[in-house]
């Protein structure tokens, strides 16, 4: 009762004070704690995921440039992809995740088979991640052992390829540390095959014949201060193929500007060395992009960029020795144009970056390319780094054309997103010189839907 009367008279003292208006003022508002995820148990000690992706895509003269043949990959297709994942963390510094993934391209005249022809093809539900983790991969050191995804930097040597319906994972083992301003992962690993009707296994378990090991170092800092990161890394890949034995070290080093930090100016750049041997061959390449651009603090966010890109190739194939930077792999799709018809190899491609944001959920983005090889010595490759749209062609013009790409993305929320695209290739001299040389088109639209 005590508590009580002090109480009221705390309040009588308060709407005295403030003129009577304390028994007028509005109640106070409610605040809605932030929804969580419906598929969480048990206090996040039992986590399940979910991704439904549908893509539609039409594509003409993608891949021989040539109108007067009707190719089985001048055709649409709709590709589909499922995953089901579980993540099982009974302790803070334990985890154990396990992903399935069913990846289909239908209606399409390309064979169902992953990599033929350009195709996406078919690989029913298989495990696309199974992994433990000691640790925290964000404090402290950290151990993860399994199949898993590998992304470093802007994913231009290493990346999980996302946008190819498969997509990339690896049976690896990492280890790493994290601190406040820098972390360092160590890691070994074989990339996973992909292949319909049996289970998915790397070199590790499998039997290729290839007997590949891609190990690496990546350290991601902030050690710069007007930068969003500064990182350094050392890639090594050892593996078999019909060629001969590939066995050669990659150096390089990633800088990113932070625009809050340079009035909105910023910059990136990544460079990469190669040496050891290739197919029983002396390897020495390399590679950049660099690229400066303007982030618009105003309505819309207009976002402007231009860069180059740039990787050797091989002038004398007759030599004994290797120039063809070696790709590794990347997810080319974010970075050479949406057609994807050129990897991190034997190229020259300065581009034009332009992007605004009308609103909070809708992005719309256009890019302009120019394509040239580094030498017509050496073929032009595809995205994956090793296919080629064309062979060596001594003497032939360099400059393979140019692309534009428009894209319009639409996130309605953190569950379903929508996007659109429009890509067209205009060809140029060295495709005239090598043979058929008609535009090519590509139009897809997406929707997403993410637990």
């Amino acid at each position: 009762m005590k508590h009580k009367t002090l109480l009221f008279a705390a309040l009588g003292a308060a709407s005295i004070a403030s003129g009577g208006d304390l028994a007028k003022a509005p109640p106070p508002v409610a605040v809605t704690p932030p929804a969580g995820n419906p598929l969480s148990f048990m206090d996040g000690k039992l986590v399940f995921d979910f991704e439904e992706k549908m893509r539609y895509e039409v594509r003409d003269n993608n891949f021989d440039f040539n109108s007067g043949i009707d190719s089985l990959t001048d055709d649409s297709w709709l590709l589909q992809r499922v995953r089901l994942g579980m993540l099982i963390k009974p302790t803070s510094w334990l985890s154990f995740y396990a992903q399935g993934q069913d990846a289909r391209e239908i209606d399409s005249d390309r064979p169902n088979v992953i990599g033929q022809l350009g195709a996406e093809g078919d690989d029913t539900f298989d495990l696309l991640e199974g992994w433990m983790m000691l640790g925290s991969q964000t404090e402290g050191l950290s151990f993860k052992v399994g199949r898993q995804k590998l992304s470093y930097g802007d994913q231009r040597l290493v990346g999980p390829l996302e946008w190819l319906n498969p997509s990339r994972t690896f049976d690896a083992a990492k280890l790493r540390f994290a601190a406040q301003s820098w972390s360092l992962d160590l890691f070994t690993s074989s990339v996973v095959n992909f292949e319909d009707g049996t289970f998915n296994e790397s070199d590790w378990f499998g039997e290729s014949g290839r007997d590949q090991i891609f190990s690496g170092a990546y350290l991601a800092t902030k050690w710069v201060p007007f930068n969003t990161t500064t990182d350094f890394y050392a890639f090594h890949l050892d593996q078999n193929t019909p060629a001969g034995s590939s066995n050669f070290v990659t150096l390089g080093t990633l800088w990113k500007g932070d625009p809050k930090k340079m009035g909105g100016f910023y910059y990136n750049t990544e460079m990469a060395v190669q040496f050891g041997e290739v197919a029983d061959k002396d390897l020495a390449a390399f590679a950049g992009h660099w690229k400066v651009g303007y982030q618009y603090d105003s309505t819309w966010k207009p976002n402007i960029g231009f860069q180059y890109n740039y990787a050797t190739g091989d002038s004398n194939a007759g030599d004994g020795d290797v120039g063809t930077f070696q790709n590794l792999f990347p997810t080319n799709h974010l970075f050479y144009g949406f057609m994807d018809t050129t990897g991190w190899v034997n190229m020259h491609n300065p581009q034009f970056n332009l992007s605004v944001q009308p609103t909070e959920k809708l992005k719309l983005s256009l890019d302009y390319h120019l394509y040239w090889n580094a030498t017509s010595n050496d073929a032009w490759y595809r995205v994956n780094g090793f296919t080629q749209v064309r062979g060596v062609a001594p003497g032939a013009s360099a400059f393979r054309g140019s692309e534009l790409d428009v894209t319009v993305a639409y996130k309605y929320n953190k569950n379903l997103s929508f996007l659109l695209g429009y890509s067209h290739f205009f060809a140029g001299d060295y495709l005239s010189d090598t043979g058929a040389a008609d535009d090519a088109n590509f139009a897809y639209a997406q929707v997403q839907i993410n637990f």
